[in-house]
C-alpha cells in the first residue's frame, strides 16, 4: 500500500502542491519541502510548482477585486474586520502591502482582494507579488526541507517509506491544526479591535 502511496505522491505530487498553494499556500509549501528531502518528489520541479500556485491564487484574488468589485463575493471580504484596515494600508503603502501581505497569514485572501480594489496597476502588482512569491516559496519549501531533516535526526536514520508517508501526515496536520488557531487567534484580535 505504501508503494502505491508512494508511486502517486511522485506522478501527482506536484500537482497537489500546485493546487494547494493556490487554495492554502503555507502548509502544501511545507509539506513539499518535507517531500523534497525525502526524494519523494523532485526539487527542480518543486520550486515552480510552488512559486506558479502561491502567484496563481494571489493573481485570482487580485483579479476578483479589480474585474468583479459587485460580486457577493468580494462584497462577503468587504465586510471582514480586516478589510477596511488593508484599504487603508494598501492606499497609503501600495508595494510594500503588496509584497507583506502573503507573510500575514489569514491575510492573503482578503489582502489581494483589497489591492485589486485599489488603484495599483496591474503590472506593478504582478511584479511585486512575484518577488513576494519567490521569497516566500524559497522560505517555506526550505522550512519543509529543514523539519525533514530534523525528523530524519530525531529518528536516528533514514526513513522508510511508510515512515516517510506517516511523517508527511502528521506535518499536515500539526501545519493545519496551527495555522487555524492562529486565523482564529488574530480573528479574535480584529474583532475586538473594530469593536472598540
Amino acid at each position: 500500500m505504501s508503494d502505491l502511496i508512494t508511486d502517486l505522491i511522485g506522478r501527482f505530487g506536484l500537482l497537489a502542491v500546485f493546487i494547494g498553494c493556490v487554495f492554502e499556500g503555507e502548509t502544501a509549501a511545507l509539506v513539499a519541502g518535507f517531500l523534497v528531502h525525502q526524494n519523494l518528489v523532485d526539487v527542480v520541479g518543486t520550486f515552480p510548482a510552488v512559486f506558479t500556485g502561491a502567484l496563481a491564487g494571489d493573481t485570482a484574488m487580485f483579479l476578483a477585486g479589480r474585474r468583479w468589485a459587485s460580486h457577493p463575493f468580494v462584497g462577503k471580504l468587504r465586510d471582514r474586520p480586516g478589510f477596511a484596515r488593508a484599504a487603508r494600508l494598501v492606499n497609503a503603502h501600495p508595494t510594500s502591502f503588496v509584497f507583506f501581505n502573503r507573510y500575514v497569514y489569514g491575510m492573503r485572501t482578503i489582502g489581494a482582494v483589497t489591492a485589486g480594489l485599489s488603484g495599483i496597476p496591474v503590472a506593478r502588482y504582478m511584479i511585486v507579488s512575484a518577488v513576494s512569491c519567490a521569497l516566500w516559496t524559497l522560505l517555506f519549501v526550505g522550512l519543509g526541507y529543514f523539519v525533514g531533516l530534523g525528523v530524519e535526526r530525531f529518528v536516528g536514520g533514514e526513513l522508510r517509506t511508510h515512515e516517510k508517508l506517516i511523517a508527511a501526515a502528521l506535518l499536515m496536520a500539526a501545519c493545519a491544526l496551527a495555522f487555524t488557531l492562529i486565523s482564529r487567534r488574530t480573528r479574535g484580535h480584529r474583532d475586538r479591535g473594530s469593536a472598540g
